[in-house]
């Protein structure tokens, strides 16, 4: 393929494949599961995945992941999120949603800058089998 083509990969999933896509030269993808794996109770956070549904959360004031700039870290605590779970409460998979959307762009803004840098590969050594590590 021609280097000035954009190269689209369709479904791309975890944190891992997205650092091994763009390592592959992939400039362009979709991917359904930050929405998907929120709706379920799925967190994705940079020591890895969390399933928030976890009797361990069910006290645990802390946000999703300490330092997360987004709405719902910045506002909600794990043992909040696990109870609106619990209780089927709609506002549970929103702030999911919200905070994994947000992991995947600051995932997107961290890999644009490590490509810019000309530190992509470290970066991806760092991050490629940790990200998806259920924790």
């Amino acid at each position: 393929m021609p280097a000035d083509k954009i190269r689209y990969l369709m479904g791309v999933g975890t944190p891992g494949n997205i650092l091994e896509a763009v390592s592959r030269g992939v400039d362009l993808f979709d991917c359904v599961m930050p929405t998907r794996n929120a709706r379920h109770g799925q967190l994705f956070t940079g020591r890895g995945i969390i399933n928030i549904n976890n009797a361990k959360y069910e006290r645990d004031d802390t946000p999703i992941e300490i330092g997360c700039q987004c709405p719902t870290c910045q506002r909600h605590s794990k043992a909040y999120i696990r109870h609106l779970f619990k209780a089927k409460e709609m506002l549970a998979m929103r702030l999911c949603v919200t905070h994994n959307l947000y992991f995947y762009n600051t995932l997107m803004e961290k890999i644009r800058e490590a490509l810019d840098n000309g530190t992509f590969e470290a970066f991806k050594q760092k991050y490629v089998d940790l990200l998806d590590t259920r924790i």
